[in-house]
């Protein structure tokens, strides 16, 4: 196991990485929307968290010499799932196909208050 970090995403907040790279796979832990250089969410925009969320999964992948063309499956938690339509707006801006597989799901609380998290997994 390799542990992936850099400085242009949000630093883990707790016992964790943010990505481990292993055998020919990346698994990047679910980035909140957290803007590197001010350490608060864009705003409380489902949109905008969306961005912030897959900026930081960009710059993780970077890290590990990847980039969202690697991504083979996501997963994305919303606090509302009627942001859905709105987040799978951004989120579609920045795969093409073939598109990664997915699941979304509703959870009851995100750290921080976040309103989107978003984790991925990544081939070499």
């Amino acid at each position: 196991m390799k542990r992936i970090n850099t400085t242009n995403a949000p630093a883990a907040i707790g016992p964790y990485s943010q990505a481990i790279e292993t055998g020919h796979a990346v698994y990047v832990s679910g980035q909140l929307p957290v803007d590197v250089s001010t350490g608060e969410f864009p705003s409380e925009d489902i949109r905008e968290q969306t961005r912030a969320s897959l900026e930081n999964v960009k710059s993780i992948l970077e890290a590990a010499g990847l980039d969202l063309k690697n991504v083979v499956k996501t997963t994305v938690y919303l606090a509302d799932i009627s942001d859905f339509a709105a987040m799978n707006e951004v989120y579609g801006s920045y795969f093409s196909e073939p598109y990664p597989a997915r699941a979304a799901f509703e959870v009851a609380n995100l750290p921080r208050g976040a309103r989107v998290e978003i984790e991925v997994v990544a081939e070499k």
